[in-house]
């Protein structure tokens, strides 16, 4: 009934306790589940302890760092693949996460008791208890070239970003959504067959909204996020929010190993999705203003350096934004 796949590069002690914690939250409902780790050739020792700790879990050896997408899209394929039709749901989760109590059955009987949600994600809080805002309408072409950048820093409360970060609603109820953060994600294995599975263009970042997207309106280059009908998309959403299951979220324990990487693949993968949603002229303008964020951080990050504030940081965050903006420069939006 209920698969769990789990993507893991080098974080083998929050996965070991992300694989206790589900196991935990699997026995609190009395929920069997069959466990899938896809390891993305970690050299931390992953492997052997997911074989000698939990020998139950099915390990996939991807060879090779195959990014978010791509490890999940292993696991998907085999399940869809089988001949009794695989699970009838699936729960893509990260190595970075615990599920809180029985946070995981609650999620699985949310579904089965609104047959028309496609997916379901719980309240993610950070390791101190503070709650990780999750939840999300689709994004504007504004929000874009505004979110997650210098300038928002600059107005950080602004109404489009509010309204994107659905921040007009109370956290506490449950509540349809235009999508969610994907670190837990509980998904119909009948929405995945009508929609394709992950978009591998996106290595990492971006992916699960392009896919939630997908996994409702199965064509969205027919309807762009901007077109007359976005609004609908948000009322009609069947993607919910169950706040009284909880999962504690680590956030980023991968992609800080690699900090050009984490910057890199976060700014393509909005690049792609402007390019996909709204042309080739407004990915061109988005990546101009995020080359000029960058620029503005060395900026910052030169005269804090010039000033003797921690120089070692300021240096290494430096060279970081020289090659994200090199990256930037070369990379073709496909």
């Amino acid at each position: 009934m209920l698969a769990i796949v789990i993507v893991s590069w080098n974080v083998k002690e929050l996965l070991r306790r992300c694989l206790t914690a589900v196991q935990a939250s699997l026995a609190a409902g009395n929920l069997a589940a069959e466990i899938i780790v896809v390891d993305n050739a970690s050299h931390d020792g992953t492997p052997a302890m997911v074989r000698s700790e939990f020998p139950d879990v099915q390990l996939i050896e991807a060879g090779a760092n195959l990014g978010f997408t791509a490890g999940n899209n292993l696991a998907l394929r085999q399940l869809l693949q089988r001949p009794d039709g695989g699970p009838e749901f699936v729960l893509l989760l990260n190595p970075d996460t615990e599920p809180v109590a029985d946070a995981i059955p609650r999620l699985v009987a949310f579904l089965q008791t609104h047959p028309a949600a496609i997916a379901v994600g719980p309240r993610l809080i950070y390791s101190d208890g503070s709650l990780q805002s999750s939840r999300r309408r689709f994004p504007t072409l504004l929000t874009m070239i505004w979110e997650s950048t210098p300038w928002e820093r600059l107005w950080p409360r602004n109404p489009w970003v509010r309204r994107y970060h659905c921040a007009d609603r109370d956290h506490d109820r449950a509540q349809r959504v235009g999508w969610l953060v994907g670190a837990a994600l509980l998904v119909r294995t009948a929405a995945i067959r009508q929609a394709g599975l992950l978009d591998e263009r996106f290595f990492m970042y971006s992916e699960e909204l392009e896919w939630q997207w997908r996994l409702q309106w199965r064509s969205p280059a027919a309807l762009p996020p901007n077109s007359s009908r976005r609004e609908s998309v948000e009322v009609g959403s069947q993607i919910w929010y169950l706040p009284e299951a909880v999962v504690i979220h680590h956030e980023g324990k991968s992609s800080e190993q690699i900090p050009v990487g984490r910057h890199r693949y976060f700014q393509q993968s909005r690049l792609l999705l402007a390019r996909m949603w709204y042309g080739w002229q407004a990915a061109a303008v988005l990546r101009r203003l995020i080359w000029l964020g960058y620029q503005y951080e060395l900026v910052i990050e030169a005269l804090k350096l010039a000033l003797g504030h921690k120089p070692a940081l300021r240096r290494q965050r430096i060279i970081t934004y020289r090659q994200v903006l090199d990256a930037l420069d070369r990379f073709v939006i496909r």
